[in-house]
């Protein structure tokens, strides 16, 4: 039997870029999908394909030998559906048969919103996944407005209050999809993944000051304040607002939860917060610092 052929949507993003390296790790081909095959391949990347969520014509080449998917909705956009549907219908029309959804624990399958997408992968390829991943660790370290708050300021500010997360490292969450795109049995079912333990901002921001030796603080705002925060920082109002409200689902304990999902997919225990603030200690240097 031949090896499977995946493209991989968000080549360069937190989990994709894992995705590829770890397909690739099992002896299976992985796709790039990009923007800028080029410009991807002169900086190393191989088998980079052009790929644009909004240029229809540069979906069939993507999809050319391909037959699953590692499926990573468009950026900033509250109502994917319209966008997605078409290239998976594509997809499937030339031999796709197995797709992997990047979603959020805090998004549920629903009719509107980036919870349709959940019905349209169940419902369109007869093999599929929902990854459901809680909020990532990496949203402290990198280009993340958390991050760039704990480099600048030492403030994190959200609206979630005291409500818990479980945050997860982006590694562990790509550990899960490259199972599913790969395992023989098609998963055929969404997997909710979590770090090893629920944390509030507050204890988070104290783990950070703790590892880096410098202060870092939450700071506790209302939704509508985060909801302007987000717009002055250049999100569009619909994704500022869509990102604020699930701030305040936080604040009313709807991710205060752990799984086992990533042991039991994985057969290894997910990474602690903790033990991801210490190899990524450089990362909180203050701006001028870095």
């Amino acid at each position: 039997m031949a090896e499977p052929t995946v493209l991989v949507l968000g080549a360069t993003g937190n989990t994709g870029s894992k995705v590829l390296r770890m397909v690739r790790a099992e002896g299976a081909r992985a796709l790039a999908a990009t923007r800028r095959p080029d410009a991807a391949a002169a900086a190393g990347a191989a088998d980079a394909v052009r790929f644009d969520w909004h240029d229809p014509e540069s979906h069939p080449a993507a999809l050319r030998g391909v037959d699953r998917i590692y499926l990573v909705a468009p950026l900033g956009v509250a109502e994917p559906l319209p966008v997605v549907e078409p290239f998976l219908r594509t997809a499937v029309a030339r031999g796709v048969r197995r797709a992997v959804l990047l979603s959020s624990s805090a998004v549920p399958e629903a009719d509107t919103g980036p919870g349709a997408l959940h019905t349209l992968v169940r419902r369109t390829l007869p093999e599929w996944a929902v990854l459901r991943p809680s909020w990532f660790m990496q949203n402290f370290t990198g280009d993340h407005p958390v991050a760039r708050a704990v480099r600048g300021d030492g403030e994190i500010v959200t609206a979630t209050g005291d409500g818990r997360v479980a945050f997860v490292d982006a590694t562990d969450i790509a550990a899960v999809a490259t199972r599913a795109l790969l395992d023989d049995r098609p998963h055929n079912t969404d997997h909710v993944i979590t770090g090893p333990e629920a944390l509030g901002y507050a204890a988070a921001a104290r783990i950070v000051t703790e590892v880096s030796g410098r202060p870092v603080r939450h700071v506790p705002v209302e939704t509508g304040e985060l909801a302007v925060r987000l717009k002055a920082a250049g999100l569009p109002p619909e994704f500022a607002a869509l990102l604020a409200g699930l701030d305040e689902d936080i604040r009313h304990g709807t991710e205060d939860r752990t799984t086992d999902t990533v042991e039991r997919i994985t057969g290894r225990a997910p990474r602690s917060f903790r033990a991801f603030a210490e190899a990524h200690r450089a990362a909180f240097a203050p701006e001028s610092a870095a």
